[in-house]
């Protein structure tokens, strides 16, 4: 029953992102803390899926940018709440990373998550923010000398500029390991463009990133 009651809030938290219910979805939020259930499960299986969801709408032009913002609305109302409690277990290896979406693209919400879980792990996140001029993720690994630069995208046109950056790193410090997210990526075109992991989830972030502090290629 139990197990049934937390997949049921979890459903409704994932339905109140999409349908740009801010108020119902920082109530759920507060419910499903309130009845034990865990933060990340209702981060992963709500927030994240829900915004999976949200940007197939938005691909396939039934949301527009109104809506997206308003979606997102709805998942940071969620996430404020949520954020606090979660727990990542904290990788013997952990590192520093620079963070950021990549120029043209205004979508943050997957950058965003990836944040929260990075920095629940234990690493100094470096957050460019969106729309971030690719000389800058140079610029930026080369003050911090961070170990890894996570670029995302959620547009088809702005994951094009990706291959241009990750060469640009390459050049300036071939030892910098690059990872790249977002919803039109996949670990294929990942390796094609030169990036050394790929996460396609924000869980999936902070694996990744411990596994590129290793020598590995993408498999």
């Amino acid at each position: 029953m139990a197990k049934e009651r937390a997949q049921n809030l979890i459903k409704q938290l994932h339905d109140a992102v999409v349908k740009m219910d801010e108020e119902a979805s920082a109530q759920l939020s507060k419910t499903i803390l309130a009845e034990g259930i865990d933060a990340n499960r209702a981060i992963t299986e709500g927030l994240t899926a829900a915004m999976s969801k949200v940007g197939e709408l938005y691909t396939n032009q039934e949301y527009w940018v109104p809506e997206l913002l308003l979606c997102s609305d709805a998942l940071y109302a969620a996430l404020d709440i949520l954020k606090p409690e979660v727990k990542v277990e904290e990788a013997d290896i952990k590192g520093q990373i620079v963070l950021g979406v990549v120029e043209g693209d205004m979508h943050d919400i997957g950058k965003n998550l990836v944040k929260v879980m990075l920095d629940a792990a234990g690493w100094t996140v470096h957050d460019l923010g969106r729309d971030v001029q690719l000389e800058r993720f140079v610029e930026e690994q080369q003050r911090t000398n961070a170990d890894i630069v996570a670029l995302s995208a959620l547009m088809t046109t702005s994951m094009l500029a990706m291959p241009k950056v990750i060469q640009m790193m390459k050049a300036r410090d071939p030892n910098v390991a690059v990872m790249v997210g977002g919803a039109p990526l996949t670990r294929e075109i990942a390796s094609s463009y030169g990036a050394d992991g790929y996460a396609k989830t924000a869980v999936d972030a902070v694996a990744e990133a411990v596994k590129l502090l290793k020598p590995r290629e993408i498999k």
